[in-house]
Order: structure tokens, then sequence, then C-alpha cells
């Protein structure tokens, strides 16, 4: 796992611009703390810092390979999970000098050129300089684990893993349009496909690659989700989707550094956690688990629909299932309100506000004992087990289920951009345009219709939201977190499984339970699902009123050009009880992502147009 970044120009000499390169680096370097290097010539710029996971001395990069097919130089963020089969496909064209993915992808490109991205299974972001044929080929994975953005200027493209880097370069402009402000006070945390929030910044969207050259940039869409007739009994599909998840967890637990996991004591992390001390025991070895929970939350804990009980004792009931070596991290309320404004340089946009400083916090700890770890982010949006799935009421409703909060998060827009942007129609489009994308089939009944629609809705909007909290939270420690439940082999094929299987016996994620009920407790398997771990404390709605308050008093006028002050003031009276993002993000976290909102209005100096 990397950063990268890079600038490409046929017009001007990139050997020029060798400080600013060093600065978008510089940015970086949390990402990669272990190697750095660039690749610089006439036409591109070529930047990387590495944190070394494979083959830690031979994948250095940027990496060259030259041949009577020309001279090819990638820099790539991500891992490879079939690189042993892709180098023996390779080896009757080519000899390897490492051990590396890097090489695999290089030499891939090389074979198949722009094909070889239909070839990997892993999660990649990656730019190969073409030297002989003067063009730059990019690419993102499938399901959009790891982040590509990039700023088209004049004759010029610039590319790199965060925003923030790409702010380094100064023909990018710190400024936000309506826009911006749309996807900002509209739609975060979560985000438009391809949009950068940024006036010109972009976003290679998961599935996508392409060419840069003189004449400009060209994009193509390699992967989506498809729908086939899929006629399988429920014990060949249970038995199906054994198979595809223990294959992906196993291909994620190789590594020449040590591999922990998350344990939550909830049905993903927790079968993860599983597998993954079943195969390190066959090596003569313990792993290594890793909890996060918040000062005196079994005190403050009480019931509710979204989370019927606390975490604790199903993580102590699994980790003396499994014989791991546990570990806790406990996070006290002041550090998890100083961290709102260091998640908003992890991520380079506003967040999901304690959702996040928790798990940057989190990560930062998990980092002191090792390098990579596996994690059980997208489960519930393959496999369905969020409530929206499962409420009939929710799943039909017409709009995002996730944030039924239209008319609550446009009376925080300014004058000047409510009039500019017909907030109603910017989401509902949005969420309209991901639904219809949604590729069906004339035999489908009326539920798996709809939610063949609700998986799309999930895979484009939700699940990058957290795919964007888990990289950039994690790597800003320098610590690598693998999603062993975003194979793509398993999204696809549980596309086309019916809402009846997936739903099996009326439970949420009923399927997988099934499927794997070898492998976990009864308690455990067969547990309600409890999202994410939150702070109850109510120090923390205490705490973040009292921030924003201070904003607002002492510094607020930076804030109130993008927000209404009354409307501020009004959310620190705790008039309003809106769910402002899916399960986790009420009133506490509403307040807390102004907080983060100003912070990045300032940090990275947004101008409003």
């Amino acid at each position: 796992m990397c950063g990268i970044a890079g600038a490409i120009s046929f017009i001007e000499d990139m050997r020029n611009g060798v400080g600013v390169y060093e600065r978008m680096q510089s940015r970086l370097l949390r990402r990669g703390p272990d190697q750095r290097g660039m690749y610089i010539t006439p036409e591109a710029a070529l930047i990387h810092a590495r944190l070394a996971v494979i083959d830690i001395e031979g994948g250095r990069q940027p990496m060259t390979f030259e041949d009577r097919r020309g001279k090819f130089t990638i820099v790539y963020n991500g891992e490879l999970y079939n690189t042993d089969e892709l180098r023996g496909e390779l080896a009757a064209d080519f000899e390897f000098a490492t051990h590396s993915d890097t090489e695999v992808v290089l030499k891939s490109y090389v074979k198949w050129g722009d094909k070889c991205v239909e070839r990997f299974n892993g999660i990649f972001a990656f730019a190969v300089y073409d030297e002989s044929e003067h063009r730059v080929f990019l690419a993102r994975d499938r399901i959009g684990v790891k982040p590509l953005f990039f700023f088209r200027g004049r004759d010029k493209m610039i590319f790199a893993s965060e925003i923030q880097a790409l702010l380094e370069h100064p023909d990018v402009p710190h400024e936000i349009d309506e826009n911006g402000a749309a996807e900002l006070l509209l739609m975060a945390p979560g985000r438009t496909a391809g949009c950068g929030v940024i006036r010109g910044v972009e976003e290679l969207k998961a599935g996508e690659c392409g060419y840069f050259t003189a004449g400009g940039l060209k994009l193509r869409t390699y992967w989506r989700l498809r729908a086939y007739e899929l006629n399988e009994t429920f014990e060949e599909t249970a038995a199906h989707v054994r198979g595809l998840l223990l294959d992906s967890i196993r291909r994620q637990l190789v590594s020449d550094v040590p591999v922990c996991t998350f344990l939550s004591g909830g049905l993903d992390s927790s079968l993860i956690s599983s597998v993954a001390a079943s195969e390190l025991k066959r090596q003569g070895k313990v792993l290594d688990t890793f909890s996060v929970d918040y000062r005196d939350n079994e005190k403050y804990f009480r019931k509710s629909r979204f989370q019927p009980n606390s975490d604790p004792e199903y993580i102590r009931k699994m980790a003396e299932y499994l014989g791991t070596e546990h570990h806790w991290v406990i996070i006290d309320t002041p550090e998890l309100v100083d961290a709102l404004d260091e998640a908003v340089d992890a991520r380079g946009l506003p967040g999901m506000a304690d959702v996040d400083s928790s798990l940057l916090l989190f990560c930062r700890e998990i980092k002191k004992f090792g390098t990579v770890a596996l994690s059980g982010e997208c489960a519930d949006e393959i496999f369905g087990g969020y409530p929206w799935y499962r409420d009939k009421d929710i799943r039909m409703t017409d709009g995002f289920p996730w944030a039924q909060s239209t008319a609550y998060r446009k009376r925080f827009l300014c004058d000047d951009y409510a009039g500019r942007i017909d907030a109603e129609e910017y989401v509902y489009s949005a969420y309209r345009k991901t639904a219809d994308y949604a590729e069906k089939l004339a035999t489908d009944s009326d539920v798996d219709y709809r939610m063949r629609e609700m998986t799309q809705l999930n895979f484009d909007w939700f699940m990058q939201t957290l795919l964007d909290r888990k990289d950039r939270m994690s790597m800003y420690s320098g610590l690598e977190v693998r999603v062993p439940f975003c194979d793509y082999r398993i999204a696809e094929y549980l596309y086309n499984v019916k809402w009846e299987y997936k739903d099996w016996q009326g439970r949420e994620k009923g399927l997988l339970r099934e499927a794997m009920k070898e492998w976990l407790p009864d308690e455990v398997l067969w547990r309600k699902k409890s999202p994410y771990p939150k702070t109850h404390n109510p120090a923390f709605l205490e705490a973040v009123t009292a921030k924003l308050r201070r904003i607002l008093d002492e510094d607020g006028e930076v804030l109130t050009q993008l927000v209404k002050r009354e409307e501020l003031e009004r959310l620190l009276t705790h008039a309003d009880h809106v769910q402002w993002y899916g399960q986790l993000m009420n009133l506490p976290q509403t307040i807390a992502f102004f907080i983060q909102l100003d912070h990045w209005l300032k940090e990275f100096s947004i101008k409003l147009v």
C-alpha cells in the first residue's frame, strides 16, 4: 500500500516542477512512510511514497521496465491477490527480478495493455507511463477500495491518491462552487461517484480505467455489477458463498509482515478472525485481534433499534473461542473530539465526525503492533444486512434510504447557494440515476428488482463512504486494512442471488450465517446486527456543542460564508434530532460535522465561488 501522484503534459517541461512534486510527495508520506521515489521526464512526473508489505526490498517504485515494446514506468498503490497465478501466465514472456505484485502489474500491462485490469483480483490504483507511445494509463480497482483523484488542466493532467496532494499543485484551485456546496451540505459524508468536491477535481470511478494523451483523457468502465440468471438451490448457493469467502480471506492473509484483524464481536469481523486464526494456527502462529471501545460506554449504553446490545461481551467470547492475542483500544471523549480535525486532514474532506476520528485513533494504536489488518466492511451492502434492506416501507421509499434529510439539510445552505441549488432535484436526480443504472432481468420478481436497485445504491454511495473512511483513517497511520468481503467475485455473484436466500429464515445476512455456521459459536453466529461502535457518553455532545460555540463566537465568519448562522445557532440549542446520515450520524455527529467543515475550509484555504 502506498501513496501515488503525478503530473503529465505534452506541452510543458515537467522537469521544471521538482519543488511542487516534493510538496505533493510530502502530503503522501503518511500513506507510505517506508520508501519514496520519483521518476521525471520532459513529459511526466511520477511520484511515490511506499508502505512496504510484499518484497520489501524488491518492490521499490517508481518501477521501470524496458524491452523491444517500449519503456514503461509504474506508480502503484494496492495489493494483488492473484499475483502468483498471473506471474505463472507471464513467465513465458518475461523474467521477474522481484517477488512484488508491482512488477506483475507492470508486466501485465506490457503484455495485455488496458485489458490487464480485467485479469486482476485485488485493490489498486495505478498509473503506467508508456514513454514510447506518449501516454499514461490510469486504473482503479473494481470495487473502488483504493482512491485516485485527478485534475484536468489545459494540456495537463495531475493525479494523486488524495485530494490533499493535488492541492499542493499550483494549477489546482482551492475553490468550491454550487456543486461542491451541494455535495458538502446535501450529500456528505457521501459523494457523487467521480466527484472530488473541489472545483475541477474528479475521482476515477470504481471499475474505471483509461488513457491520457495529447488528445485528452478518455476513460472506460471495465467492470460493473451485471445481472444474470442464477438457478441454484439454497444449499448450492451457501456452498458457493462459503468457497468464495474462504478463498478471499486466505488470499488476503498473504503478507511479508504480520497480519492482524479487527474484532467487533459481530458476524463479519468474527468470521474473518475465525478463518484467519485457523490459517495462522496451521503455521504455528497466534492471531492478534483488536477492538475499540469508549470510556464509560457500559455506563451510558442504551438499547436502540439500531444497536440492541453492546459489543464487549461478544468480543471476549470470540477472543477466548479463537485463542487470539487480544488488544483493547479505549478512547476517551477529549481525544475523540481533538481528533475530529485530524480526521479531516486524513480524509481531505469533512466526513463522518467521530465515526472517522475514532477509527483514526484505533488504527494509530494497531499500527504500533503491525502493518496489515483485515476488516469486515461491505458485508452488509453485499449481503443485505442494513435495516433499509429489510424494512419493507423503508426499502420502497423513493430516495436514499440512509439520508431522508434533504429538507432539513438545505436549511443550512447560505442564501447565495440556496438560490443556485434546487436541493430536492439535486439529491433525487442522483438517487434516480443510480437506481436506474442497476441492471435487471425481465424475470426478476418485484422484490428482486428493487433489491438490485438497493444493492447498486449501497454499492455506489453508502459503501464508498465507508471505504473512503477505512482507507484514509488507516493509511494516515501507515496501516493497510484489507477488506475480504470486497472481493469482486463475491459482489458479482451475490448481486444475482435472490432475496429469499439472502434473507434466509427472516434474518439479516441469513445466507452468510448459514454458509459459515461451522466457523462461529451460535451466540455470535446468530447475534443481531450491531453497527460500528460509537460513544454513548453525553460528554461528547457537551464537548462538540462547546467547540462549535467557540468557533461561532471567535472565528465563525469562514464557516458562516457557507452555512447559515441562525441554523447553526438552532443546532446548538439541540432543538432538532434529525438523522443526518445512516445509523450513526445524529445530533452529536451533526454538530461535529460542522466543526469538521469549519476546519476543512480553513486548513485548505477554500474559497467560495
